[in-house]
């Protein structure tokens, strides 16, 4: 159960970054209010996966999802600059979150 807490929480972050995005610094109240809401249950969610998972792990795992996820919201939603290096870079951060996944110990 720790891994898909720790799956949504990083879906989470996502969201509350694309609203973070939208609030534009905090000056509009509803995304500003919606970023702050997914903001605790993504925090929430990661602490429950923590309980069983390494700090380590999880947030790395958590950060991972949420980068990847936010580059690619941004590049189809919000039309953000998307080159090779971008991409490869993206790509690593999956390379190491499936790398998290399998190394045993977790």
């Amino acid at each position: 159960m720790a891994w898909t807490y720790l799956i949504i929480a990083g879906l989470l972050e996502v969201v509350w970054a694309y609203f973070m995005k939208q609030s534009a610094g905090f000056t509009r109240l509803w995304p500003s209010v919606a970023t702050l809401g997914f903001m605790g249950v993504s925090f929430a969610l990661l602490a429950l996966a923590m309980r069983s998972l390494p700090m380590g792990t999880a947030y790395t795992v958590w950060t991972g999802i949420g980068a990847v996820g936010a580059f690619i919201v941004g590049a189809v939603f919000l039309q953000e600059h998307v080159s090779l290096w971008r991409v490869l870079a993206a790509g690593l951060i999956v390379a190491g979150i499936v790398l998290m996944r399998l190394a045993p110990g977790q």
